[in-house]
């Protein structure tokens, strides 16, 4: 009788019981409006289950207790997000994002920087993994034992509360990795279900011998086959266990609701500390059947959609952050005002760097014009580097119709950002190399791998031109702090027993104090790149061009241009970087389609575009225009 059922009926009963339990007039509206979507999500994950309305009916009770005891401040907040729900989409939008130890060695740090966070103009501040994790093998906070606990090295959860109400007086949202789709083996859940205890002996897929585990190993891939082969790894007692990234993160079995009720309870804990996004760990991973790759099933967009009716119904100012580092369709299927209203932009990023290297624009101009645009209500959020690896996830059918064959270039992109390959400036490191597929990625700070490291001429140039991209391109431009003073690679962690197996450790380097301290030097390459991104943020704070994810592909008819518009309801933006080593000119004829008048935003200045516009090795200009 608790089973699932296509209809209102069950619905109606469920508003009956949140009218007959008191609730709160605000959270019943929710409930009206969102409740009605839940359910039909739930009757098509859950509908089989002879739980799932018992369930259902858990998970709506579980939004109300959040509600009740939601901070009026937060209430507050919620009604503001709701009244402008394009809040996220301004051109003042910056994003920061570090590691609370390595950048200021806890929470009380980071509290006393945001001082310099407002003075770099940040609205958006992401906390890498502070979770309590596994000592020693956390796989850097990713491996999380508590999303109630944070890690008593970095702070408490009372700590984290009150940095979050600072940052939000600040003008600045906190965003925290929320990882989802696994927990650590130390993980009360992890340890329940090994013991059998009940209600949780189906919190993670365990098998008693290889059959299963051979069965699903025909269709999935390995991630990283340095900490073990496939998709399983072996417990003490002899049986498997699910465990897609390293052997001490278990994935959890999302098919059993009671794992769908145990996170939504994390999530809204999460969200009255006073959590403003979320960003959404490996979602492309949490929904697994056999015979598939068990990667971005359609279960996955449905398990999203539905953690994101519990929060409008709880937290409704809060927003997810999609990461998904998988093929470009799949990127953006993650993206809506229901499942994840802003996203990594993952290929941008990586034909950054692809552009760079081969000095040809042509595969990322070809990205900005097919595959940027996205769904009203949403946006990217444009990064030059992460905490992770570079994985050059462009799509081949993209790169064959420019003559590139996917394959080896992925091989040549990995050999130049490593410094194996002719003509190459960077000093990036291997990640996860695999011999047996030749599948490899690349770690590295922007400075390292722009050149700076190496002492390459256009090593700055470069630095400038990547961000300059990310900060115009639409969105939320987001920074990896100590980048903005050209921090280099950190190549220490590989005496530390910790962090050795992980090369990923070399660009996660720690708060550069000497570059802090530079910044103001015009004579260092701290102070210079300082310098320059500052003014690259001033401007985009003042150019309301820049709002929004609109953008209109502009050939400027040379291989090396990236180049687009950004419209407004009088002027535009146009966007011109020159990848390439020389200096090249677009011609007047490009160009007529525009008034011969311009402004230079970043310099100032007049520009007479009717006569051409030149642009400087690695050169990259924002110039007003208006359309003819």
């Amino acid at each position: 009788m608790n089973q699932l059922r296509p209809g209102p009926d069950d619905v109606s009963r469920l508003i009956d019981d949140l009218r007959a339990a008191d609730a709160e007039r605000e959270f019943l509206a929710h409930a009206e409006q969102h409740l009605p979507r839940l359910h039909d999500l739930f009757t098509r994950l859950y509908g089989e289950r002879p739980d799932g309305l018992e369930r259902l009916a858990s998970v709506l009770d579980l939004a109300r207790t959040s509600w009740t005891a939601r901070p009026r401040t937060l209430k507050a907040l919620d009604r503001e997000r709701e009244s402008t729900p394009d809040w996220f989409e301004s051109e003042r939008m910056l994003g920061g994002v570090c590691y609370v130890d390595r950048y200021a060695g806890g929470l009380s740090g980071i509290r006393e920087s945001i001082p310099y966070f407002r003075e770099l103009g940040l609205t958006y501040l992401h906390l890498m993994p502070l979770f309590e994790s596994p000592e020693g093998e956390s796989d850097g906070g990713y491996a999380v034992s508590s999303y109630r606990r944070v890690n008593p090295a970095l702070g408490t959860m009372e700590e984290l509360a009150a940095l979050a109400t600072d940052l939000r007086r600040a003008g600045i949202s906190l965003v925290i990795d929320f990882i989802f789709n696994h927990t650590s083996n130390e993980h009360d859940w992890a340890r329940k279900a090994i013991a059998g205890e009940p209600g949780y002996e189906d919190f993670y897929l365990i098998y008693p011998d290889r059959e299963m585990p051979d069965a699903y190993e025909q269709t999935t891939r390995e991630i990283f086959p340095d900490d073990h082969p496939g998709s399983f790894v072996q417990l003490d007692d002899g049986r498997w266990i699910w465990a897609t990234f390293y052997h001490f993160q278990w994935d959890l079995n999302y098919a059993n609701p009671a794992v769908f009720e145990a996170m939504a309870g994390e999530m809204l804990f999460l969200a009255n500390q006073g959590v403003e996004i979320l960003r959404m760990d490996a979602v492309a991973f949490i929904w697994k059947q056999l015979g598939t790759t068990c990667e971005s099933l359609p279960e996955a967009h449905l398990l999203l959609q539905a953690f994101n009716a519990v929060l409008r119904m709880a937290a409704p100012g809060l927003l997810f952050k999609s990461e998904a580092i998988v093929h470009p369709d799949d990127v953006i299927s993650y993206i809506s005002p229901d499942e994840c209203q802003i996203s990594y932009n993952p290929l941008q990023m990586a034909l950054t760097w692809e552009a760079l290297a081969t000095r040809d624009g042509r595969l990322l101009q070809q990205a900005l014009e097919r595959r940027h645009a996205l769904p009203a209500g949403t946006a990217w959020v444009n990064y030059v580097r992460s905490h992770d690896d570079i994985g050059w996830t462009f799509a081949d059918e993209d790169a064959a119709e420019l003559g590139i064959d996917g394959y080896p270039h992925r091989r040549f992109l990995n050999d130049f950002y490593v410094g194996r390959a002719e003509g190459s400036f960077a000093r990036g490191v291997p990640f996860q190399e695999n011999p047996r597929t030749g599948d490899a990625r690349v770690t590295g700070t922007t400075a390292s791998l722009a050149g700076i490291e190496a002492g390459d001429a256009g090593g700055e140039d470069r630095v400038i031109l990547a961000h300059a991209l990310a900060l115009s391109t639409g969105g939320i431009p987001l920074l990896y702090l100590g980048d903005e003073v050209a921090q280099l690679n950190d190549y220490s962690y590989a005496t530390r027993p910790e962090e050795a197996g992980d090369s990923r450790w070399v660009n996660r380097p720690f708060r550069p104090e000497q570059e802090y301290a530079d910044r103001t030097d015009a004579g260092t390459p701290a102070g210079r790149v300082f310098s320059r991104l500052s003014r690259l943020t001033e401007v985009r704070r003042s150019t309301p061009e820049f709002a929004g994810n609109e953008l209109i592909a502009f050939d400027a008819k040379v291989a090396s241009v990236v180049s687009f518009l950004r419209p407004g309801p009088v002027f535009s933006v146009l966007v011109v970087a020159n990848v390439g080593d020389t200096a090249v000119e677009i011609d007047a004829l490009t160009l007529s389609g525009m008034t011969p008048e311009a402004l230079d935003l970043v310099s100032s200045q007049p520009v007479w575009v009717g006569a051409g516009v030149t642009l400087a090795p690695h050169g990259v200009r924002w110039l007003r225009v208006r359309m003819r």
